[in-house]
């Protein structure tokens, strides 16, 4: 059962992401990336809010959490997830965790990224 909420609440999520960022395109029509940048900070604000109704009020049941937290919003923008698993570190005073999470997913991601466009370049 679990496979289905998350098979279509992460449904709802990329598809919600896809039409929010475009429709912020075209309302700004910016060739910075604003589309992403919107769908990020309200992810964050969106996984912040219902985080901490499920956390500290006990007030998401376990199926309604997975579907908004993890399949909607992981769907929407992963920024989320990383940002709230990161705040959940910072909370619980795993600094270093948290620390090292911020600068693994950047460094280690771009490195990745570079990485993965010189192996494309190669061929």
């Amino acid at each position: 059962m679990k496979f289905v909420i998350l098979t279509f609440s992460g449904a709802a999520g990329v598809i919600s992401r896809y039409l929010f960022d475009g429709w912020i395109h075209q309302v700004f029509g910016l060739q910075f990336p604003i589309g992403t940048l919107f769908v990020n900070v309200s992810g964050c604000l969106a996984i912040g809010f219902l985080g901490t109704l499920a956390d500290e009020r006990s007030l998401l049941s376990p199926d309604v959490r997975l579907a908004l937290i993890l399949g909607f919003l992981g769907a929407f923008t992963t920024y989320s997830s990383f940002a709230y698993e990161t705040w959940t570190m910072l909370r619980n005073s795993e600094f270093l965790f948290a620390a090292l999470n911020i600068l693994g997913s950047l460094v280690i991601g771009f490195a990745g990224l570079f990485l993965g466009v010189f192996l494309a370049r190669l061929m």
